[in-house]
C-alpha cells in the first residue's frame, strides 16, 4: 500500500506544471533557442568561446537575501553625488547634450526615449543602483533589458535573467560581451534590485599605450558577481573589446533598449587614492 500511494503521488505531483501561468506569475523558463547566443563571432581572449557564445557555462542560481527594502530605497551616504532622488532627471542629458527625455512616474526613473547621460564625468567610483525589470514579454535579450554603462563605454547588463535562458555573457551582471558574473542571483521581474560598482578606468601614458585596463568590482542584490574584473575594452555587441586613448573621465549612462526599465536611488561616489 505505501508503494502505491507513493507511485500515485509521485503521478500527481509530475501532471502539476511547473509554474503555473498567469497574472504576475514568471513563465517557466524557455530553452535555449538559435538565437540566444552566436558561434561565428570572435573568440574571447583567453577562452574557448564565442563572443555571446550560447554553449559558454551558465553562471551558478544563487538566492540572494533581503538586501534592500522592496517599498523604498535606501539613503546615500553624506558624501554621494544624488544622481535620481526621485523628482527629476536634471543631473542627466541625451546623447546631444540635450535635456533627457526620460520620464519619471511615482517616484521612478522610467526607461524612454534614447539613452541618458549624466552631466558630470567621472573616473574612479562607487556606484548604487536600484532597478525593477518589467513584467515578462519575449524571452532571452528581449525581456527587461537595459544597461549601465560607465564613463559610456564600459557596460554592466541589465537583464530580466530571472527564468530566462540567454548567452552568459549577456546575462544579468555581465559585463557585456565580455566576463559573465560568478552567480545568476536574479530576483523575479517587478521586484526591485540593487548594483553596487566599484569601477577604476583604463590608464594611459603619454604615448597611448594602455598601462592598466579597466576595472570593474561589483554586486548584485549583495552578493558579489565581479570581483575585479578586467575590461578588454569597451564592450558592444557581437565584437572584442579594444582599448583606444581616452579621457581620463566621463559619463555614466542608462541604456533604452525599449523595455520600460524603471530606476531609483541612483548615487556615485568618486574615489580617490589613499593618502
Amino acid at each position: 500500500m505505501k508503494t502505491q500511494s507513493f507511485t500515485f503521488l509521485l503521478t500527481v505531483l509530475l501532471a502539476v506544471p511547473a509554474v503555473v501561468q498567469g497574472q504576475g506569475q514568471v513563465p517557466a523558463p524557455p530553452p535555449m533557442h538559435n538565437t540566444d547566443g552566436f558561434t561565428n563571432t570572435p573568440i574571447v581572449p583567453g577562452t574557448q568561446w564565442h563572443v555571446h557564445d550560447p554553449n559558454r557555462p551558465q553562471p551558478e542560481l544563487v538566492t540572494p537575501g533581503n538586501f534592500s527594502t522592496q517599498e523604498s530605497p535606501g539613503k546615500p551616504p553624506s558624501d554621494a553625488i544624488v544622481l535620481f532622488n526621485g523628482t527629476d532627471v536634471s543631473e542627466w542629458r541625451d546623447q546631444k547634450g540635450e535635456p533627457a527625455l526620460w520620464k519619471v512616474e511615482k517616484g521612478d526613473l522610467v526607461e524612454s526615449k534614447g539613452d541618458i547621460f549624466t552631466k558630470k564625468e567621472f573616473g574612479d567610483i562607487q556606484l548604487h543602483v536600484e532597478f525593477q525589470c518589467p513584467p515578462p514579454k519575449g524571452h532571452s535579450q528581449e525581456r527587461g533589458n537595459s544597461g549601465v554603462f560607465l564613463m559610456g563605454k564600459y557596460e554592466v547588463q541589465v537583464l530580466d535573467s530571472y527564468q530566462n535562458p540567454t548567452y552568459a555573457d549577456g546575462t544579468l551582471g555581465a559585463l557585456y560581451g565580455q566576463h559573465p558574473p560568478l552567480a545568476n542571483v536574479a530576483r523575479p521581474p517587478g521586484e526591485w534590485q540593487v548594483y553596487d560598482i566599484v569601477f577604476h578606468p583604463p590608464h594611459f601614458d603619454e604615448s597611448g599605450k594602455l598601462k592598466s585596463p579597466a576595472i570593474a568590482t561589483v554586486f548584485l542584490n549583495g552578493v558579489l558577481i565581479q570581483d575585479h574584473q578586467t575590461y578588454d575594452g569597451p564592450t558592444g555587441w557581437k565584437i572584442l573589446g579594444h582599448y583606444s586613448p581616452q579621457p581620463a573621465t566621463g559619463p555614466i549612462s542608462l541604456q533604452d533598449h525599449n523595455n520600460v526599465t524603471h530606476f531609483r536611488n541612483i548615487w556615485v561616489r568618486p574615489l580617490k587614492a589613499a593618502e
